[in-house]
């Protein structure tokens, strides 16, 4: 008498076979038209740091004269914004601006999106309430473009971001957080 061998993963295999045969003839391949291909869109969200800073009074004194001046200006250029498949794809913007005032006076702030030659596309402006070192005032701004308006981003390539301390002099002591992000969805 021979002795017989049994595998223990036959049963296994018998049944990984059967679950494989089954997918394979219960697929839905039969029910996808191709031709639609060109149908297909893709929206991606693209989330992006602007600019971030954090401002004493000696932001406010000329590194050279040491003369003390009330405003302030920051340029960024929006780098991503310049290419065409970006350009082509974009649908909708989103901006925004949060500020930390721990200086005693108000701020005036305009936010300019300026176009490769220099013209404005658009403006973003408000005025930051006074605040103290131990309380600061925080002004969170959100700014949405989109429809008709999302025209003016596509051809915005530089951001200018000016502060304008209201009734401050050399003496001034304090401090201005900006955190600012841009929120760009797209449809390709």
């Amino acid at each position: 008498m021979k002795n017989k061998i049994v595998t223990p993963f036959r049963p296994l295999k018998i049944l990984l076979i059967g679950f494989l045969l089954s997918l394979a003839f219960s697929s839905c391949f039969a029910d996808v038209d191709f031709g639609q291909s060109e149908n297909i869109t893709l929206e991606p969200d693209l989330e992006v740091d602007l600019l971030y800073y954090k401002l004493n009074e000696l932001d406010f004194l000329d590194s050279e004269t040491n003369e003390y001046s009330s405003t302030i200006r920051d340029t960024v250029r929006l780098e991503f914004l310049d290419d065409d498949y970006i350009q082509d794809g974009l649908v909708y913007a989103a901006f925004r601006f949060r500020h930390e005032n721990r200086f005693p006076y108000l701020i005036n702030t305009n936010i300019r999106f300026l176009s490769a030659s220099g013209r404005s596309q658009f403006n973003i402006t408000y005025t930051i309430p006074e605040g103290t070192l131990t309380s600061p005032a925080i002004v969170d701004t959100v700014h949405v473009m989109q429809g008709n308006d999302i025209n003016k981003v596509r051809r915005s390539i530089q951001v200018v971001v000016e502060h304008e301390i209201v009734g401050a002099d050399k003496a001034i002591q304090g401090e201005l957080d900006l955190q600012s992000k841009g929120l760009f969805k797209f449809e390709f």
